[in-house]
């Protein structure tokens, strides 16, 4: 044996014995929002988990820049606690290991329990919080039609399982409400909701109301508005995360995340304090990528496994529906959902816009019969809204517009038709209803 195959031994013998080593750095400069580490530029990548040994515990965060100088951290806490001088050391990428009797738990934005039944079992297979979605070619065709129950929805609006639909709505308009009616909807394995920025008072609200019926078969992902931009920005990819898990195990996934909004409120946070300028309305271009790679991974699986069916409330800032991130997700998602202010103030509920809300799927829901009915009805009630104004200054004579005398006698029955409240049992065939509530 010569003296190079010696060294190699001993140095393998000695790998079996000495302690892990990891890349640690030091804490040079804190600010309100982020702290500067340096000594770890050349061992860590962006999206890295960082840990700091303060006040007798571990806080995390996560790197969000790199230079040669040092590298930016994002706690994941929202209380900057950790002072210069303190060590910080690389823990790795971010990763969830779900297992089926994670049903009926709810979770924080980092996976951990937080409804005091204890830990959570970690299962066999990790998957990572940022998974790429399905290449396009390898996906399943969405044509399997939904019944929601709720009646304006599956009238005008309705869904295919796989299908990815917006909620866009101001604050105060029955956003919530909506969400909480279609968390009901039957037919799905299992049920995961994210809820994103939520008051905290609204989250049990949320679990001992509409969804107590599914919890069996829910996780629920919760951050709630007090928390750090990095716990809102993390909570929907955990849910996705959840989500993809149970859809590779060929379960047909029902996924609600409520706001979209304040994810991309979050991640713009992150990214003003990694340095990215802003270029509209104070958001990041990093935002308007982020954006459609977390929506794209919700919809239907590859051949042979499940679908992931998701439902997104936006919140429209300022009732301005031309809000650059409402845009973004408008023309990333399978249709939309419009509530309209003016309607709730109307105190018709759900106050959706029936004109404005349109679904991209509803040629494989409807029959030809139900398609040119819908289409008819439309036309009533845009009929009917564009001559609200001469109604109201007595213009209006009957007899003189056979179309719109029509429109005047039906399309109040219609929205009368269309009010619906979580109390109100959820419908089973919408269109027969609807004549049924017609003819009366």
């Amino acid at each position: 044996m010569d003296a190079l195959e010696r060294l190699e031994q001993a140095v393998f013998a000695g790998a079996k014995i000495l302690p892990k080593v990891r890349a640690s750095g030091i804490i040079r400069e804190v600010t309100p929002s982020f702290y500067r580490v340096t000594g770890m530029s050349q061992f860590v990548k962006l999206g890295d988990r960082v840990g700091f040994d303060t006040r007798g515990r571990t806080q995390t965060g996560e790197v969000v820049r790199i230079d040669e100088a040092g590298v930016t951290v994002k706690p994941f806490d929202g209380r900057i606690e950790a002072g210069v001088g303190t060590r910080a050391y690389r823990l790795g990428r971010m990763g969830l290991s779900p297992q089926p009797n994670w049903k009926g738990r709810v979770i924080n934005a980092l996976g951990e329990p937080v409804d005091g039944l204890g830990a959570l079992m970690p299962g066999s297979l990790s998957v990572p919080d940022d998974a790429e979605p399905p290449a396009a070619m390898t996906r399943a065709r969405v044509s399997k039609p939904l019944k929601t129950g709720v009646r304006a929805v599956d009238l005008f609006t309705p869904l295919c399982e796989g299908q990815r639909i917006g909620i866009f709505a101001g604050s105060g308009v029955g956003k919530s409400t909506l969400l909480s009616m279609l968390a009901r909807c039957e037919g799905f394995d299992t049920i995961v909701v994210a809820l994103v920025g939520e008051r905290g008072r609204e989250v049990r609200e949320f679990l001992e109301g509409p969804i107590e019926a599914n919890r069996a078969k829910s996780v629920i992902v919760v951050s709630t508005g007090d928390e750090s931009p990095m716990m809102r920005r993390q909570a929907p990819k955990t849910a996705l995360s959840v989500a993809e898990y149970f859809r590779d195990l060929g379960d047909s996934v029902f996924l609600i995340v409520d706001s979209v909004t304040r994810f991309a409120h979050a991640a713009r946070d992150v990214a003003l304090a990694a340095g990215e300028p802003a270029v509209a309305r104070g958001y990041t271009p990093s935002v308007f990528s982020d954006l459609p790679r977390l929506l794209e991974r919700a919809g239907p699986g590859e051949e042979g496994k499940g679908s992931i069916t998701g439902v997104f409330s936006v919140l429209i800032d300022g009732d301005d529906h031309n809000d650059p991130v409402a845009d973004s997700i408008r023309g990333t998602l399978d249709g939309h959902i419009v509530l309209d202010r003016a309607i709730a103030d109307q105190g018709r509920y759900p106050a959706i816009s029936v004109l404005g809300s349109i679904s991209r799927l509803a040629d494989h829901v409807w029959t030809p019969e139900q398609k040119e009915l819908v289409r008819r009805l439309r036309t009533l009630i845009a009929r009917y809204e564009d001559t609200r104004d001469l109604r109201l200054m007595g213009g209006y004579h009957a007899g003189n517009d056979q179309e719109l005398d029509q429109a005047v006698v039906i399309v109040p029955k219609i929205y009368e038709a269309l009010r619906q409240d979580p109390s109100m049992q959820a419908s089973t065939d919408a269109f027969g209803e609807l004549a049924q509530l017609l003819r009366s």
